[in-house]
């Protein structure tokens, strides 16, 4: 028999079997990959050193499909909320796989560039190292969460004899909305964003100085 073109393995053909398996269960288990690879469990460990490896390929895998704004042509309320976006795009797609990813360490380096972005978009803000990574930390959490929410039920809540005319009304109101998911990031997006230019316009205000364009 002829050797195939190509190896049967590579850390990118993991990626994916893994990534299919959290996006159908939530999880995988080294021998469910082995599996799903044909393989022996053993000959994962030839290309990946173990479960948290492969985490952080899926991370990779996730993340890649983000595009970068050019932070020398646009202002950086439109390079953040191009990130942010790109970022909930890709996650949505993969909410499963969220709860994992928080309970590593981020060490990949094609997800570290989108952090590298931000951090870079909040300094041309003029937003101290402090202010940049709690911005960070607030502009992740919160994408994460609204691509959580975008894998919720088609009725998120359901009303009962106790609830409030107050919360009855808002979700008569909102029930409708096929888009609900999206339209509440934006929304949320926005207002995030509102409040980092207030920041930036408080600070300018108390020290009189414009935002600085270098990192």
């Amino acid at each position: 028999m002829a050797r195939p073109s190509k190896p049967k393995l590579s850390p990118t053909a993991i990626a994916e079997a893994a990534l299919q398996l959290v996006d159908a269960h939530g999880e995988f288990t080294l021998p469910q990959l082995a599996k799903a690879l044909s393989v022996s469990a053993s000959s994962l460990y030839n290309h990946v050193q173990g479960k948290g490896e492969i985490i952080e390929l899926m991370r990779g895998r996730a993340m890649a499909e983000i595009r970068l704004p050019d932070l020398g042509n646009v202002s950086w309320q439109e390079a953040v909320r191009d990130i942010a976006t790109e970022y909930w795009a890709s996650y949505s797609q993969h909410p499963r796989l969220i709860p994992l990813l928080t309970s590593h360490t981020v060490r990949d380096s094609t997800t570290l560039r989108v952090y590298d972005a931000l951090a870079e978009a909040f300094a041309l803000a003029g937003f101290e190292p402090k202010q940049r990574l709690q911005a960070i930390t607030i502009v992740d959490s919160f994408v994460l969460g609204s691509a959580l929410d975008a894998a919720a039920p088609k009725i998120v809540w359901e009303a009962n004899a106790q609830s409030s005319s107050y919360f009855r009304e808002a979700l008569d109101a909102d029930l409708p909305d096929s888009n609900r998911s999206r339209a509440t990031f934006e929304l949320g997006l926005s207002m995030l964003l509102d409040s980092f230019a207030q920041q930036v316009a408080d600070a300018t205000a108390v020290s009189g100085n414009g935002p600085s364009r270098k990192p």
